[in-house]
């Protein structure tokens, strides 16, 4: 008879705790979960009986990943974001808490635009564009990313939510490629914001696993940001909006860089720690 969930379990979160991951049951059973294609709930219930030969091994074979600092979403193959369950690897960041700020003020000025036009630029896996669509009827989106991989992933994941008719994938390095005679009522991104001599600081699952060109921008960390700030506008109707996300201690200097000219502040909301985080401009 083969080991039980419970013992597999309690063995995965010894050798996680020792490994000095957070959570290590937490995680144990997420892993384990992925492995025999059942949730968390359906393990509890199910604690005493015996895995297979083949889950227990692909379940170890998981938490050697998972020890050696690989992300658990790039182990499991997905994460949730904004209440939708998205496909991720390392060809795309994974989606953030954080990030979903963009989604909260997005849809607080878009609610009343019965058509809305989006560009997601840097989409990575979708999670901006295809969550704007979800909650957005009426709306239609451009996903715009440099990396025909990432864009793989956008387009299986806008298939998943049934939003693939409403959203344009193409490769592009921002804005570039997007034509200028049809104007967006908003623009959103989560772009590179790292300065290039903090990326050796960052967390290993980070700096190890995840894309380094979806990560770092320039020396100051805004290179990507500056160009979007000078080529939105462009690209922006009249009254248009801006969302992107930046980085910490960033805000101060992205307010010195902001032509008020072109840009009204309308505000900066800060994520669950207090941390300013997104920045949510409008065209004059």
């Amino acid at each position: 008879m083969g080991i039980s969930i419970h013992n597999a379990i309690a063995e995965a979160s010894q050798l996680l705790r020792d490994a000095a991951i957070d959570e290590p049951r937490m995680e144990a059973g997420l892993l384990l979960a992925a492995v025999v294609g059942r949730d968390r709930t359906f393990l509890i219930a199910h604690s005493p009986d015996a895995l297979t030969d083949e889950h227990l091994q692909t379940f170890r074979a998981f938490v050697q990943r998972r020890i050696q600092g690989e992300p658990l979403q790039y182990i499991v193959g997905h994460q949730e974001f904004f209440k939708l369950d998205f496909e991720v690897t390392p060809d795309v960041l994974i989606p953030r808490p954080e990030t979903e700020i963009i989604i909260e003020a997005a849809l607080d000025l878009a609610r009343n635009d019965p058509k809305p036009f989006i560009a997601d630029i840097g989409t990575g896996s979708g999670c901006l564009a295809i969550s704007l669509l979800h909650e957005l009827r009426g709306a239609r989106a451009i996903a715009t990313d440099i990396s025909l991989n990432a864009l793989r992933v956008a387009r299986r994941n806008a298939e998943r939510h049934n939003v693939l008719d409403r959203l344009a994938i193409l490769v592009a390095d921002g804005l570039s490629a997007l034509r200028t005679d049809e104007l967006f009522s908003l623009i959103v991104s989560n772009p590179p914001y790292v300065a290039a001599s903090d990326f050796n600081a960052l967390p290993r699952e980070v700096r190890d696993y995840e894309p380094s060109a979806a990560l770092v921008a320039g020396p100051d960390g805004l290179s990507y940001i500056r160009a979007l700030l000078a080529d939105a506008p462009a690209r922006l109707r009249s009254g248009g909006y801006f969302i992107f996300e930046f980085g910490f201690g960033q805000d101060k200097k992205l307010q010195r860089l902001m032509d008020s000219k072109v840009w009204q502040l309308i505000e900066i909301r800060k994520d669950l720690q207090q941390i300013p985080r997104t920045m949510v401009l409008q065209k004059r």
